[in-house]
């Protein structure tokens, strides 16, 4: 059988895969998109959108057992397992669709299924379909949820991401392994709809945060609704129908188990030893951030595949950087990073990590106790940490506030815009907002009194 010759290979229709596909062939370039499996985005299948309705049903029962703190008396709250369950499969299988709409419109002949495996820097092999690709290749395969070997007894038990939103009912009892954003989320989720949750983690830190005065805010304000046990390592046995977890200090018995202990790139079967490429100790190829070129290849990774910034924005931003440079376009800028944790309150991450600052950074500080409309709303958990450099520039924030997410949002605009905390601070902030914690916060980095 004779090569398959085109312009652009898209490994992947995820996300990142079906912006790249997208970016390619709007520069005219002839390309073939390669997918294992049905396509569409983990986020609307199994991340970001699921458990967005799940967490939306979550609050609306927080909400109704806390309206006596205002005076509106709503009685026992109940939950019907099955109907909340229905909506989110519902709304998730809608979500779905809509990305399955712009995979589907791809034309017949530019999608091969199968697993892709390299033949070279520039040759990809569908089965016994060789395609060579004149331009560039984009990775863009996504990553699978790891379970460790140590959970092999209660398998049985084990949930991922991949597979918690498929179930109809809800547990009485349930452990969440991994703090960071993920299991943070659904472990507060789960415990708002009744279900009595612990969550471990070898670390001892909530959401990733690495700053210490933040990350405390956050266990504090969390804390209260779920059994917290972090610098702990669980160890899983069977009990029956049930799983047994101890560890240095307690042990519990749950019905299921969570395993949110991060993801890794899908990148096994790519046989990436045949692109020439350099990995890092994890197998993961090592990239340029503007262009998302491995090296000085024709190769091309982005999205989860590349471990780099795992969420959907990222992933849709790299494909289509990837993408457009593999057609001939030119990088682009890199965007301040951006992570949130959609607890209540949020948990985001802005630009320069705690752990990252130089010795000379500033930072300023706003606690969300002290802010008037966080007071009526029956707030008074968190705070705001902006960071700024030696001149005042704002370069990063750890934010521990509810509806933290606009806060993020705007940090990062301004990190991007390039703005000192002084400036920042007289910008017009409106009265009486949750906005205000972050010109408070810029205030005391500017050392300006109120």
């Amino acid at each position: 059988m004779a090569d398959r010759i085109c312009d652009v290979i898209v490994i992947g229709a995820g996300t990142a895969g079906l912006k790249a596909y997208k970016a390619a062939t709007a520069r005219g370039a002839d390309t073939v998109i390669i997918e294992c499996g049905p396509g569409g985005s983990t986020c609307t299948r199994v991340g970001c959108m699921p458990s967005k309705l799940l967490i939306a049903a979550a609050r609306a029962a927080h909400q109704a057992r806390g309206s006596d703190l205002f005076g509106v008396r709503t009685g026992p709250v109940e939950i019907d397992a099955a109907a909340m369950w229905a909506r989110v499969h519902r709304e998730r299988d809608r979500f779905v669709a809509s990305v399955l709409d712009d995979y589907h419109a791809i034309p017949p002949a530019h999608v091969v299924h199968g697993t892709a495996q390299f033949d070279g820097p520039d040759v990809v092999c569908v089965g016994d379909e060789r395609i060579v690709a004149c331009r560039g290749i984009v990775i863009a395969t996504g990553a699978r949820p790891i379970v460790p070997d140590s959970l092999d007894a209660v398998r049985d038990l084990v949930h991922t991401h991949e597979t918690i939103f498929e179930r109809d009912t809800l547990p009485g009892r349930m452990a969440v392994l991994g703090a960071g954003p993920l299991g943070l989320e659904l472990a507060q989720a789960f415990a708002r709809l009744g279900v009595q949750v612990c969550l471990f983690d070898p670390g001892e830190t909530l959401g990733g945060l690495s700053d210490p005065a933040a990350n405390q805010a956050a266990i504090a304000a969390i804390g209260g609704e779920i059994d917290l046990h972090l610098g702990v390592e669980a160890k899983a046995e069977r009990a029956g129908n049930h799983a047994k977890l101890t560890w240095d200090g307690g042990e519990c018995e749950v019905d299921l188990i969570l395993a949110a202990t991060g993801r890794k790139p899908a990148l096994e079967a790519l046989e990436l030893k045949w692109t020439g490429i350099e990995l890092d100790d994890k197998g993961v190829p090592l990239f340029d951030e503007a262009s998302r070129r491995c090296g000085h290849s024709r190769i091309f990774i982005a999205g989860d595949a590349n471990a780099w910034r795992p969420v959907l924005h990222e992933a849709a931003r790299g494909g289509q950087i990837a993408g457009d440079v593999a057609a001939g376009g030119s990088p682009r800028r890199p965007l301040p990073a951006l992570a949130i944790a959609f607890t209540e309150p949020s948990i985001v991450q802005v630009g320069t990590d705690f752990g990252d600052l130089p010795d000379d950074a500033r930072i300023g500080c706003a606690k969300v106790c002290d802010n008037g409309r966080a007071t009526a709303d029956g707030h008074d958990a968190g705070m705001v940490r902006l960071y700024g450099n030696a001149t005042g520039k704002l370069i990063g924030a750890s934010i521990v506030a509810p509806e933290g997410e606009h806060l993020g949002h705007l940090v990062a605009l301004a990190i991007d815009r390039g703005l000192d905390a002084a400036t920042f601070a007289d910008e017009a902030w409106y009265h009486p907002t949750l906005e205000e914690l972050l010109q408070s916060a810029a205030r005391d980095l500017a050392g300006i009194k109120e």
